[in-house]
């Protein structure tokens, strides 16, 4: 396996990705903006050419927040999202930005505990942020120096 940045050849398979893992996934368009926009960085990590998982980001200034992070249900706990989290800090570290937020579920005690192995700390709370089904997401943060 190994990482890359995102590219058009992945677009299709990161939307796919979105369907299967989210219940109010981006369209295949949205995902393609994102290559696009000057502010984004999207990490995949391949598999012989199959999309495993995959972790994008936009940063302004010196601040970076995640808009998606997901594992193919094929791939899960193979360590994936741990080692695209790591990646998409050092190259957002390596383009001075020195703190990654991000939103996730308030049931999703896996992916809270992998945060919070990795850095992450609990820094607020947004009241019914998701929806399908209704839901408070926990805002976390990690900051380093660069």
């Amino acid at each position: 396996m190994m990482i890359v940045k995102m590219n058009e050849g992945h677009v299709k398979a990161v939307a796919e990705l979105e369907k299967i893992c989210f219940s109010d996934p981006w369209s295949e368009n949205s995902v393609a903006s994102e290559l696009k926009n000057k502010l984004a960085l999207w990490l995949v990590e391949e598999d012989e050419g199959r999309v495993a998982g995959y972790i994008g980001s936009q940063t302004c200034g010196d601040e970076s927040d995640v808009m998606n992070v997901a594992v193919h249900p094929d791939f899960r706990r193979l360590g994936i999202a741990e080692t695209l989290v790591n990646a998409l800090v050092e190259e957002l570290s390596a383009i001075g930005s020195r703190c990654l937020t991000l939103e996730v579920r308030a049931s999703n005690v896996p992916a809270i505990s992998l945060y919070e192995k990795l850095g992450f700390a609990e820094v607020g709370r947004r009241k019914n942020y998701y929806r399908n089904p209704r839901e408070d997401a926990l805002i976390m943060r990690k900051e380093w120096e660069i």
